[in-house]
């Protein structure tokens, strides 16, 4: 009878290790084997119906919409117009109401070596009600067009909230893929954290701004009904003094509206809002962060700020990752975590999302922040008081997959692997959030890596030690 337990036993774990023959297990986490499928990886033509221009004489188009202030109250609307100006204004009224309401922005347009933008407009609308839904129009006469959005709820710590994450996105067949699957997933985000890399229009020849157009008029479908929260990343940076662009970021900021002076911010690049019970900075790796800098200067301020009573979840996004096992981009983000992570720890931020890395990975709760340099601390150790690294550079690129990892996986990374997808962060409570990721070869419902998520700061002691 005991042989036969044992045997049966056997068999079991046999069976298991035959079923998970999709994952491999390392001195880390784990390590996917999934094989996915294969594509070009070639932007879609421009004449791609995502890529559809409004009809009509100077209809507006490339339109999207950001958080307006810190708290949720406001919402800023961009959109383009081809041919000339046009209105400024934007029409708005709340659901189920005949009053209507017109809030009055402004225009801009940019040169970017031979190519000459349309006219871009920015429009705060302000004071709207929490969590209600609005309707909104741009345009004038026969070329009118109307979408609408909803409000958060009244930031406090036991809103529930669903948070979409993507990055590295592009205007390719798997990008498609990936916008589509963030649309279908039951679980419905109501608002995108994007960890940066836009367009790639930076990949043409001279930048070609075109394809900042036709990304903008491929995002629409989503970006003009939730908002979007803009991270920068390199592709955005646009900086090539031999053909005489010698200032950075020129495009993004132009066409890209941020609520940075709501959160006391000298730039759009790096900011805070408040939404529902989380708080969210945003972060800009590829701008000065040392010390004394205005980032620097702006996020030793800003910490201290966040009322975790009333947002009990601290959220950063940057482009580069801190911590990635990957070979491609290995450690560039090193800098910024040696500056950074100390302060991350003692805030105890709960997740740190970023892109770069063409793939996606998730870590433990790690910190290497006792390494200085002559007492050999210099691997990552278990820290409660930690955040949660998941790098999600996956939206699906011209550049391909980053298949290259190294090896054997370190014991901080507890899951990778090289699929495009998105991930859905979805806050349940002050104590309790599920994430999950979600890759593009499966149902929309399908989740290939989970987990959740318990509040750092409602388990743990309030951060004693100042910042220096």
């Amino acid at each position: 009878m005991g042989m036969k337990r044992v045997c049966t036993g056997f068999l079991c774990l046999l069976t298991v290790l035959i079923l998970s023959s999709s994952v491999q297990l390392c001195d880390g986490g784990i390590t996917s084997n999934y094989v996915r499928k294969y594509n070009s990886n070639v932007d879609m033509p421009l004449n791609s119906d995502v890529f559809r221009v409004p009809p009509g004489y100077n209809a507006p188009h490339q339109v999207y919409i950001t958080q307006g202030d810190l708290e949720g109250k406001g919402v800023i609307v961009s959109w383009t117009t081809p041919d000339e100006p046009g209105s400024n204004s934007v029409l708005y009224w709340a659901e189920n109401s005949n009053v209507k309401s017109s809030a009055e922005g402004f225009v801009v347009s940019y040169k970017y070596y031979n190519y000459t933008s349309g006219y871009i407009h920015h429009c705060t609308i302000k004071d709207l009600e929490f969590d209600a839904k609005y309707y909104y129009e741009v345009g004038l006469g026969n070329t009118t067009r109307q979408f609408w959005f909803v409000t958060p709820p009244k930031p406090g710590p036991d809103v529930p909230y669903t948070f979409g994450l993507i990055g590295d996105l592009g205007q390719t067949y798997d990008s498609n893929s990936t916008l589509t699957h963030y649309e279908l997933n039951p679980l419905k985000g109501q608002t995108i954290l994007f960890v940066g890399d836009l367009s790639y229009a930076d990949n043409y020849p001279f930048h070609n701004n075109i394809r900042w157009d036709t990304w903008g008029r491929f995002i629409e479908r989503s970006a003009a009904y939730q908002p979007w929260i803009w991270t920068a990343g390199n592709h955005e940076l646009d900086f090539v003094p031999e053909i005489g662009e010698s200032k950075p970021f020129v495009p993004y900021k132009h066409r890209f509206s941020t609520p940075y002076r709501a959160s006391d911010s000298t730039s759009p690049l790096w900011y805070s809002i408040k939404r529902a019970s989380a708080y969210i900075i945003v972060m800009s790796s590829y701008s000065a962060f040392g010390t004394y800098t205005p980032q620097w200067k702006w996020l030793k301020n800003e910490l201290p700020k966040v009322n975790r009573s009333e947002t009990p979840w601290l959220i950063v996004l940057m482009h580069c990752p801190m911590y990635s096992s990957y070979v491609h981009h290995y450690m560039e983000g090193e800098t910024m975590r040696v500056m950074y992570e100390p302060w991350f720890v003692n805030y105890k931020v709960d997740v740190v999302f970023a892109g770069h890395v063409h793939a996606y990975e998730r870590s433990e709760r790690v910190s290497n922040v006792a390494y200085n340099i002559i007492n050999r601390k210099c691997s990552p150790v278990r820290d409660e008081s930690a955040p949660v690294y998941i790098t999600i550079g996956d939206g699906g690129n011209q550049e391909g997959l980053a298949t290259e990892m190294t090896q054997p996986q370190p014991r901080y990374s507890a899951y990778r692997e090289a699929s495009f997808g998105h991930g859905i962060l979805d806050i349940k409570n002050r104590t309790h959030a599920y994430f999950g990721w979600h890759r593009n070869d499966d149902g929309y419902a399908v989740e290939a890596d989970s987990l959740w998520l318990l509040n750092r700061y409602w388990k743990l002691e309030e951060p004693s030690v100042a910042l220096s």
